[in-house]
């Protein structure tokens, strides 16, 4: 059975990692390259880099610096940021990445998804989602790092890039970004129910048991920055990460119990949504 996946998500600007509080004011947390072999000790399964200035100024990838990544990487890692073409897509991969997040262009060019997913294979594409919560209480997706505001609903939009193939939809909340106060439950739980693809959620964590909640909310997968780079409150810098062992005991069971049970509560959702027109 499949298991919870839960993992570093890692923030670049101009060659090093940073780290904002509601996509705002980064703050310069260490080298890209002494982090990813902090990770290969501490065994950690998977990891996420974005780079949050690529888009903003209108460059390419930094193929450089995802190569050197990928010369140090023991674990599969996917990279975003700045990603507008299938040449990018497919020199990202041949350089050593196992997926890439794609976020402002798939709102530029939606068929983008679908062409990527039938040349690169949909495991491949992860389609990322900057939600932020309005007045009205609908989620909408913001573009370019947060600093694009639409007016395209986000449980809508996670419906579409699973119909344009998009394989796992990264649900980060712009609200609870850097905040530490727990992930947008809500939010996670409306996307989830609205797709059948994975999803991962980001955004808010600031303790183990968030974790938890977030699955049980639906998430298919977890992933945090400030939990995972930061120590007490005063937020020093400690690259860390939890055992797979200290995960279960704070949750109080298996992840693989939980996961069981929100595909159990998934299917019994799409039973009853089959019998109404």
């Amino acid at each position: 059975m499949l298991g919870v996946r839960v993992f570093p998500c890692l923030l670049l600007k101009n060659s090093g990692l940073v780290k904002t509080i509601k996509f705002q004011n980064p703050r310069y947390i260490g080298d890209p390259i002494n982090t990813v072999k902090i990770y290969n000790e501490k065994e950690v399964d998977e990891l996420v880099f974005l780079d949050i200035a690529a888009t903003t100024e209108n460059r390419k990838p930094p193929f450089n610096i995802i190569s050197q990544i990928a010369s140090e990487c023991f674990m599969p890692f996917a990279y975003g940021g700045g990603i507008r073409s299938l040449e990018d897509i497919k020199t990202i991969l041949s350089i050593g990445a196992e997926k890439v997040v794609i976020n402002s262009y798939a709102v530029e060019n939606p068929s983008f998804i679908k062409e990527a997913s039938e040349l690169f294979g949909s495991q491949s594409i992860i389609v990322s989602i900057d939600a932020k919560k309005h007045s009205n209480g609908s989620y909408y997706i913001s573009t370019h790092g947060g600093n694009k505001s639409t007016k395209i609903n986000s449980i809508a939009w996670a419906t579409k890039m699973e119909e344009m193939g998009a394989g796992e939809i990264l649900l980060n909340s712009i609200d609870r970004d850097g905040t530490m106060e727990g992930y947008d439950l809500e939010l996670t739980k409306k996307v989830s129910e609205a797709v059948s693809i994975p999803v991962i959620a980001c955004g808010g964590a600031g303790k183990y048991e968030d974790i938890g909640k977030v699955v049980e909310a639906g998430a298919s997968a977890v992933t945090a920055g400030s939990l995972f780079v930061y120590q007490g409150k005063n937020r020093s810098v400690l690259i860390n990460f939890p055992t797979r062992k200290e995960i279960e005991e704070i949750l109080g069971r298996s992840i693989e119990e939980i996961y069981s049970t929100v595909k159990c509560v998934r299917r019994q959702k799409f039973q009853i949504n089959d019998l109404v027109e």
